[in-house]
Formats: C-alpha cells, structure tokens, sequence
C-alpha cells in the first residue's frame, strides 16, 4: 500500500478530497462507516474546514452518504444495489469500449497503452495500490475516447460508488490475474479498432468483478492487512 500523498496548500479542499478517496476506495474506510471529523482533521493534519469542503465533494460524487443525525458515511452497498450497478456499468462500458474502437485517436490510444504497459509493471510488483489507480484511468480514458458526454457523466455517476468494491475484487490473486489478461484483450481489440470484441470482453469483466464482488460480499471476506476493519 502507498502512503498517502502530501496535502498541498494550493486547493487545499481539493487535496483533501484526493486523499479521502483513497481512503475509501482502498478500504481504509470502512464501508458503513462514520468519516469521523477528529480523527480525519488528525491524520491528513488540516482544519475542519476544508476537510467538510471535501467530503461535499466526494459526497457529490457518491463515495459517501450525507445522513440526517449521523452526518457523512461511507458507502454501502446491498447485494441488490451491486448486481443493479454492475448491470448498468457493463452496459455502459460496452458502449464505450464498441464506441472508442470506431473514434479513437491515435494519440489516445498511445496513451492507454503506455498505462496499461504501467499498469502490468504495478502488477508485476503486487502493487495494488498504483495498479488500481491506472486501471481506473485506463477506463476513464478508453470512456473519454467514446466522445459521448451524456455517457462520461452517466458512467461516472454510477461507478464512483462501486470503486472500493472493484479495488477489492484483486485482493483475489486468480481474479486480479484474469482482470490482467481482460485488460490486454482491450488493447488488442482498440488497436484493431475492433468494436464488437471491445463490446464482448467489457460486458465480460464487468460480469466477472460483479460475480467476485457477490462472492465477496456472501462470504464476509474481511479487509486485506493495513486496511480499516
């Protein structure tokens, strides 16, 4: 796991929220959990001020619920919510995977192979950390790629709740392995311009982390070590 990065005085809210969404989509947040404010203001050594300022915002972004009497809590998904989510997301993704392989640029897809050859490197070391956080740009850029805003914002709307459950899924190291292999099969499908199999393996790895989430959540899997219970 990567310590957290140092908070900048420059948009300190913004930093802030940077660090918090680490926080939760690692786990080291609790899903169901209370953002307790003494201890955040304690840990990321800033005021209470920008501190709300930030869970606004990863609140606006649904990472947290904003609940009468209890103030700000990590998200929680029930089984229902999950399966809905990740139906919807692999409807998305497969528009955005079949549409990027029809509008993709060649710089774009320059840049989504030199993260994906990063992304390999971080899962090569085990680390998760790094590799999460290119995996999550890689699927942001191949959705850029789509050239549809209405579709960006409505795929981001969704899956900004299920990111801890998608970072969790590679604690598994079989399924972390096979997410990998997914991974290289849409690099090959965009660099062919392919959009039916760009279409075919997103449906797919969106079915798979929805059956590894489930199979997670059933069995009450605990937190990986370094992470809040």
């Amino acid at each position: 796991m990567t310590d957290l990065p140092e908070i900048s005085r420059l948009s300190l809210h913004d930093q802030v929220a940077v660090r918090l969404r680490t926080l939760l989509i690692e786990g080291r947040i609790a899903p169901g959990a209370k953002l307790n404010e003494r201890e955040l203001t304690a840990l990321l050594q800033v005021s209470r001020t920008p501190l709300r300022e930030a869970i606004k915002l990863i609140a606006a972004e649904g990472l947290v619920d904003l609940l009468p009497n209890r103030g700000a809590v990590a998200v929680k998904l029930t089984e229902a919510d999950i399966h809905n989510s990740f139906e919807v997301l692999a409807g998305l993704e497969a528009m955005s995977g079949e549409l990027a392989a029809q509008r993709i640029t060649e710089a774009e897809l320059a840049e989504i192979s030199a993260m994906h050859f990063e992304m390999l490197a971080a899962f090569t070391r085990r680390d998760l950390s790094n590799y999460y956080r290119l995996n999550a740009a890689i699927h942001a850029a191949i959705n850029h790629s789509a050239k549809n805003p209405v579709l960006t914002r409505t795929f981001n709307a969704i899956n900004a709740r299920v990111q801890s459950l998608r970072f969790r899924t590679n604690l598994n190291e079989a399924k972390w392995k096979h997410a990998m292999q997914e991974h290289e099969q849409m690099v090959q499908a965009l660099r062919a311009r392919d959009g039916a199999a760009m279409r075919q393996v997103l449906v797919q790895h969106l079915v798979n982390k929805r059956t590894a989430v489930l199979d997670q959540l059933r069995a009450g899997d605990a937190p990986a070590p370094g992470m809040a219970a």
